[in-house]
């Protein structure tokens, strides 16, 4: 019988934790909560986790900290970085820490399931499983998280390869090249195409928009897919 996942929740509102609380109550994980930076870093110590959702923004110490001390402790734990704040600023920074996704709130409980499941399921994936469009496309993010950007690149490359009809595998290599820290215009190639591809990709869209504001490059938050 496979073992529960444990799953840390880290945010300062009790409200949001309960929330989540309630979204993810399912026999297949066992929930934890914290409701500080300090808190959350106790518990990793202590204890192994399969993933953390953490609320980027806290008192003392923050979420970017705290994704920076979890790449010491536990450099293989997942994170998923939660935020109410429309433009992240630190996002890119995050991403090239290792954070495996995001989310914003507000979220519906089935956003955010759907979202822990597909992280826990991507880890089970390794490079020989590379057979379709969708399980390339799940392992290029799962190399972006552990900063195999060459062996990302190459899964998109055959997910291209497979399906030049589809947006998504674009938007990441765009995405891929920007953590790298590539100029915008290698990047903005990228999600043009997917655009071109697909009118209707929000992702491609906020992220052309993001870099076309020369003031605000910086601080925007990479999208890597529709959640």
């Amino acid at each position: 019988m496979m073992s529960s996942k444990r799953i840390l929740i880290v945010d300062d509102d009790p409200g949001i934790c309960l929330t989540l609380s309630f979204a993810l109550n399912d026999p297949d994980y066992a929930l934890e909560t914290a409701h500080s930076g300090e808190a959350a870093l106790a518990a990793i110590e202590q204890r192994n986790f399969d993933l953390v959702l953490l609320d980027i923004r806290m008192p003392g110490v923050d979420g970017m900290e705290v994704l920076r001390r979890i790449r010491l402790i536990a450099p293989q734990l997942r994170v998923i970085m939660m935020t109410a704040h429309g433009g992240v600023e630190s996002a890119v920074a995050a991403m090239k820490l290792g954070a495996a996704d995001f989310i914003q709130k507000p979220f519906t409980p089935p956003e955010i399931r759907n979202l822990v499941e597909a992280i826990i399921q991507r880890e089970a994936l390794d490079d020989s499983m590379a057979k379709d469009y969708a399980s390339c496309i799940e392992l290029a993010k799962k190399c972006i998280t552990d900063h195999r950007f060459e062996a990302a690149d190459a899964h998109l490359r055959k997910a291209v390869s497979i399906d030049p009809s589809r947006a998504e595998a674009f938007n990441l290599l765009g995405a891929v090249l920007e953590i790298q820290g590539a100029h915008p215009s290698e990047a903005l190639r990228n999600y043009h195409a997917a655009l071109a591809l697909d009118g209707s990709y929000a992702p491609a869209r906020r992220n052309i928009d993001r870099i076309a504001g020369e003031n605000k490059y910086r601080r925007g938050k990479i999208d890597i897919d529709r959640n």
